[in-house]
Formats: structure tokens, C-alpha cells, sequence
């Protein structure tokens, strides 16, 4: 059912609102009367649809009346229709500019009131359809928001949770050979050092970080007597040792996780040398993944400067004597003249991620080395 219509009538001679009452009702509209401007501002409410505003009131006449419905009260927007007996064109430009939508003549006519009131009512009507609609919209507008904003924060938790995932799945692979987290954290920061030296895509520094981490994922499918036999390999052992680049990425090679299928490049190609030398394919130079060259640098300089069950550490000046030597032959010599040149980061990740049980001495980031492989395994 349709509701009524509830106008104010604003008038200061109680004939003139008794008149209007009977009108309005008989049109099928609900009527308030006031007698003046003050008790006009009061009396507003949402409910009203209309007001009729007398011109000549005292006090607070209409022309102030409505003005002061437009700028002070809760409902500008309603139609105001001034009912008067000016017909100066001067006076009704003032009643404009002051707020009116219209203007009905006294003596009031019944056919011109319906006329002017049907469509003012119309207007308001409209536009009150709009201020709904614009309400529902903001309403879900809003409510999208917070959909987004709790989707937002469940992504985040579900990539903090993967991230850990892969970090806990390479320390447990590290565990078997390094005893330590340290190795993976250095690691695969001096991945993600080489890739900002680059300048390679903002994007690609977390896949590169993390992808990075799980470079040895595959040592789980070596066995035990192998991965940690403290002398040196045999022929039948070392073969067995090149396995693990191929396990780690049929482990990783075929995941659905962009940072897993990451992974599965960094495993296959971090024993790979640019002289075509390393393992498992022999690919040399820029045939090579990118991934791989960087992660073969980060890998062994890791190697050298850290304390194995099998090696005792490097310092840092040797490990690059020694990593220099590889240039061109081990390594990529853009790449290893990029993480050479960066010794101030270089130190800044050791101290950050250094392996607690390694004390270095005064003056050197590690401890004096003793004969030991310029290389992982």
C-alpha cells in the first residue's frame, strides 16, 4: 500500500490553515499546521513530505524560514511551495533565491494546489527513491569493502602460512646436511641481493627469495651414509650426491605454487657451471636459467664462509679469493662481479642470519679456515 503524503502547513492566520487542511485531506494527504517559522523548524521531521510556507509571518518570516531549512536544518532537500499573494517579479526572485521550488497564488485553488503539490510530491518522491538507492549502494559498497578487506587479510595469512611452509619443508631438507636454518636464510637472501643488483622486477625478488630456500630440497633422497660421510666421496657416492638436483624438482617441478615451480628451477640448476662442467644436464653460459647462476653464486660463497660436519668455515676475504677464481669458469662472471662489489650487504646478511654456533674471531666475519671443498656438495 501506497503511503500518504504528510505535508506542513506554515501559516500565522488559523483560517488560512484550516482551509488548507481541508484541501490537502480531501487530495488524500496527512496535514501539521504551525503557526510560524520557529514552530515551522521544530515541528520537521523525516516524515514530512511538503512544506506550504506563508510569506507574510511575523518574526521569522517564510523568505527566512526557508533559508533556514535549506542551510540549518536535517532536511534541505524538501520541497518548499510558498503560498502568497506576491506577484512581484523582484519579491518572487527573493522567494528563489531564499529556497522555494514553487509558488501558489491566495486566494488558494483547489485544482492549482493538486496541480503544483502532485508535482512537488513527484519530485520528492524520486527523490527519495534515489537516496535509497544511493544508501543501499554505499551500504554495500561498504559491506564489499569489508568482504575485500577480510578476503584481503585471509590471503595474507594463507601466503604467511605458505611462506612458512616452504621455509620449514628447506630447513628440514638443511637439517640433514647443515644442521642449521642459518644456511637457507643467508642463502636465499644473497639470491635476492644479486636480483635487486640486476635490477631485475620488484615482483620477482620474493619468488627469488623464497624459490631460492629450497635449492637443496632433494638431499631427502639421499641416503643418510652419503649426505653425511665426513671424508671425501667416491666416484659410486659422488654420482649418487648429483641426484638430488633431479629430486628436487620432480619434488617441486610440477606444483601448482608459482614460489614451488620456482623452487624446482633453483634445485635443478644450482650446480650448474657456466663452463658447462656442472651437473645435472652440463648446460654452460646463458643456456643456464638465471635462477640457476645466481643461486650457484649464493650457494657457495654460503658454503665456503659456514662451518660444515665436513669443512671448517672460510673467512670472507679468502672466500672471495677463491670465488674470483671461479669467474668464467664456475660462475657468471656479470653475476659474480655484481655480488663481489657488495661486500657491505654481504656482511650485513652474515650478521643478521649468522649461525649462532660460529663464533667469529676479532677483525674477521668468520673463523680462520683450514683446508677444506671450495664447493657444496
Amino acid at each position: 500500500m501506497k503511503r500518504r503524503k504528510r505535508v506542513l502547513v506554515v501559516d500565522d492566520e488559523a483560517s488560512n490553515r484550516e482551509l488548507l487542511e481541508a484541501l490537502l485531506t480531501s487530495l488524500g494527504h496527512d496535514v501539521d499546521m504551525v503557526a510560524d517559522g520557529s514552530a515551522a523548524l521544530a515541528k520537521l521531521d523525516p516524515s514530512h513530505d511538503l512544506v506550504l510556507l506563508d510569506v507574510m509571518m511575523p518574526g521569522i518570516d517564510g523568505f527566512e524560514t526557508a533559508r533556514r531549512i535549506r542551510k540549518e536544518s536535517s532536511f534541505p532537500d524538501i520541497p518548499i511551495c510558498m503560498v502568497t499573494v506576491l506577484s512581484d517579479k523582484e519579491e518572487r526572485l527573493r522567494a528563489v533565491e531564499a529556497g522555494a521550488n514553487d509558488f501558489i497564488s491566495k486566494p488558494v485553488d483547489k485544482t492549482e494546489l493538486r496541480v503544483r503539490t502532485a508535482s512537488l510530491l513527484r519530485a520528492k518522491e524520486a527523490q527519495d527513491t534515489i537516496k535509497r538507492y544511493l544508501a543501499r549502494l554505499e551500504a554495500g559498497i561498504a559491506e564489499l569493502r569489508q568482504s575485500l578487506e577480510r578476503t584481503k587479510k585471509a590471503r595474507e595469512k594463507t601466503h604467511e602460512a605458505h611462506l612458512e611452509t616452504i621455509e620449514r619443508l628447506a630447513i628440514a631438507a638443511e637439517h640433514r646436511d647443515h644442521d642449521s636454518a642459518y644456511h637457507v636464510r643467508r642463502m636465499s637472501h644473497y639470491c635476492e641481493l644479486i636480483a635487486r643488483k640486476l635490477n631485475l622486477p620488484a615482483a620477482e625478488y620474493e619468488v627469488i627469495l623464497h624459490g631460492s630456500s629450497m635449492h637443496d630440497i632433494g638431499k631427502i633422497g639421499i641416503v643418510d651414509r652419503i649426505l653425511f660421510k665426513k671424508g671425501k666421496l667416491g666416484e659410486e657416492e659422488r654420482d649418487i650426491m648429483k641426484r638430488h638436483p633431479l629430486i628436487g624438482a620432480r619434488i617441486l617441478g610440477d606444483a601448482t605454487s608459482e614460489l614451488l615451480r620456482a623452487g624446482g628451477v633453483f634445485a635443478l640448476a644450482h650446480h650448474e657451471k657456466w663452463d658447462g662442467s656442472g651437473y645435472p644436464h652440463g648446460r654452460a653460459g646463458e643456456n643456464i636459467p638465471l635462477w640457476g647462476r645466481i643461486a650457484a653464486i649464493a650457494d657457495v660463497f654460503d658454503a665456503l664462509t659456514s662451518r660444515r660436519h665436513y669443512k671448517e668455515p672460510f673467512p670472507n676475504d679468502e672466500a672471495f679469493r677463491i670465488m674470483h677464481e671461479g669467474r668464467g669458469t664456475h660462475f657468471d662472471p656479470k653475476l659474480l662481479d655484481l655480488f663481489l662489489g657488495s661486500t657491505d650487504e654481504i656482511e650485513a646478511i652474515q650478521d643478521k642470519y649468522r649461525d649462532p654456533a660460529i663464533k667469529p674471531l676479532p677483525g674477521e666475519t668468520m673463523s680462520p679456515r683450514i683446508p677444506a671443498p671450495a664447493k657444496p656438495r
